[in-house]
């Protein structure tokens, strides 16, 4: 596949429609847990902060996404827009899960998306926290 010739509408500049479906699609594309389908959203040299670990490049997402759902399990995900502006979108999110040990926890986060002019995400940004939940508890 050409790669100058991959685009993942919508383009850049966001309004706030577009900007509001491309978080949906996000939201649609991680519930999906299938870590070939994200990447696909994702630069070939996209940079990544998530939690305290950095990488670059779609075949690193794809490992973390293979490595984030073996142990995440029943991973449920829900994102909200919170700003845009340009080739810019910043989203606030929660999603849960329960640990191999039966353990739930509901994970709360703020994401920072800079998107390339074909609307493929060139960088992430994610500061996240976790909260250890009763099953009774769960939201989603």
């Amino acid at each position: 596949m050409d790669e100058t010739r991959l685009a993942r509408p919508p383009l850049p500049p966001f309004t706030e429609e577009t900007a509001r479906l491309k978080v949906q699609m996000a939201e649609d594309a991680w519930n999906s847990k299938d870590p070939e389908r994200c990447a696909l959203a994702y630069t070939e040299d996209s940079w990544w902060r998530n939690r305290s670990e950095f990488f670059t490049g779609r075949e690193a997402i794809k490992a973390f996404l293979t490595r984030k759902w073996a142990r995440e399990h029943e991973y449920k995900l829900k994102k909200r827009l919170f700003a845009f502006s340009g080739n810019r979108i910043a989203v606030c999110f929660e999603y849960e899960y329960h640990d191999d040990q039966g353990q739930w926890w509901r994970a709360y986060g703020n994401e920072n998306w800079t998107f390339d002019e074909r609307g493929l995400m060139a960088r992430r940004e994610a500061s996240i926290n976790d909260v250890p939940i009763n099953a009774s508890e769960r939201q989603l």
